[in-house]
């Protein structure tokens, strides 16, 4: 087991992890809530260190990232855990439950991205900022390398591990599920303000894009969708965000997302920002970056795949507009 950042020692044994807002209070032999964090004789050890639960070779795009090197692959690893409790969790088999692990070293991994001409190393399918140790170590050796770390992540973090971390970040995707502080106590078992500050902090030092998954009766208001861009916009108009169907999973029974709400969502967000996307969906529209200045396809997408990128030297090659793509 590999020693765990952000703890406090406490009495009786006890300590108190600080690497996200929860704070656990764990007593001898037990587990945090993320499941990947344990006391070992009054020291908290993280267990979950190099033990990777899924590897995969993704396109970029899948995280969703669409304006970080669109067309790209990334290898992309995740741990069992998370430090949300979702009802409609998507990925709850290892999220919610423990899969079998393969051990993966910092420098396997970072080997095995270099083998397969990845552009860097994404941590994700689970909440990645629970493997935050393994996740500091591999990360100095990918930027060593030249390549790539991204993060995608529910943000649910405190400001000063995120800090640290940030400098070794070079792009995330964060999930803001609702701005409705309720909606996250109620379905995750969390809190809003962490994930703000942590968009926020990120946006600030990394490329960000944010992914709203719509969940039918439980977050599909006008006004949710509208605070949302509000919010994103006073930040910055070109943060791009996805909006995500939804479809029944794990303990959460409500519809599917219609298509009719992706397109309201699409509506409603695109007044206040630049780049507004529809995903998990068979919606033609929502793929495409479109210009925000002469309204043509800059980077065209079939699925996750990129069929026409019109951008060139950072600017659309129909009015020159700049166009906020990195891919260099």
């Amino acid at each position: 087991m590999h020693d765990a950042l952000y703890f406090e020692k406490l009495e009786g044994g006890k300590v108190r992890c600080t690497l996200c807002p929860h704070g656990c209070v764990i007593a001898e032999g037990k587990r945090g809530i993320c499941r990947g964090r344990k006391n070992v004789g009054g020291m908290l050890k993280a267990t979950n260190y190099a033990e990777t639960v899924s590897i995969a070779l993704d396109p970029i795009e899948k995280k969703p990232l669409y304006h970080f090197y669109p067309g790209r692959d990334i290898l992309s690893i995740g741990a069992n855990g998370c430090n949300f409790s979702c009802n409609f969790c998507q990925n709850w088999e290892i999220a919610q439950r423990d899969a079998p692990t393969r051990h993966l070293s910092p420098e396997e991994a970072v080997s095995l991205a270099l083998k397969n001409n990845s552009v860097g190393i994404a941590y994700t399918y689970t909440e990645p900022l629970i493997w935050y140790e393994y996740i500091l170590d591999t990360a100095k050796i990918v930027r060593s390398k030249g390549l790539k770390n991204v993060l995608v992540s529910n943000g649910y973090i405190n400001e000063e591990p995120l800090k640290a971390l940030l400098p070794l970040i070079d792009a995330m995707n964060i999930d803001v599920k609702s701005m409705d502080d309720q909606f996250y106590r109620r379905e995750c078992k969390g809190s809003l303000e962490p994930v703000l500050r942590s968009v926020e902090l990120a946006s600030k030092l990394v490329h960000v894009e944010v992914t709203n998954l719509i969940i039918p009766g439980l977050n599909d208001s006008d006004d949710n969708f509208k605070r949302l861009a509000d919010w994103l916009s006073s930040l910055n108009p070109d943060i791009p965000l996805h909006f995500s169907a939804y479809r029944p999973c794990y303990k959460c029974t409500a519809p599917p997302t219609p298509d009719s709400t992706l397109l309201r969502a699409l509506e409603i967000a695109s007044k206040k920002l630049n780049y507004v996307y529809l995903g998990n969906s068979r919606l033609k529209r929502g793929s495409d970056t479109l210009c925000p200045n002469c309204g043509k396809a800059v980077i065209k997408r079939s699925g996750f795949s990129v069929s026409k990128n019109n951008i060139v030297g950072g600017r659309c090659s129909f009015c020159q507009e700049p166009v906020p793509v990195l891919d260099y």
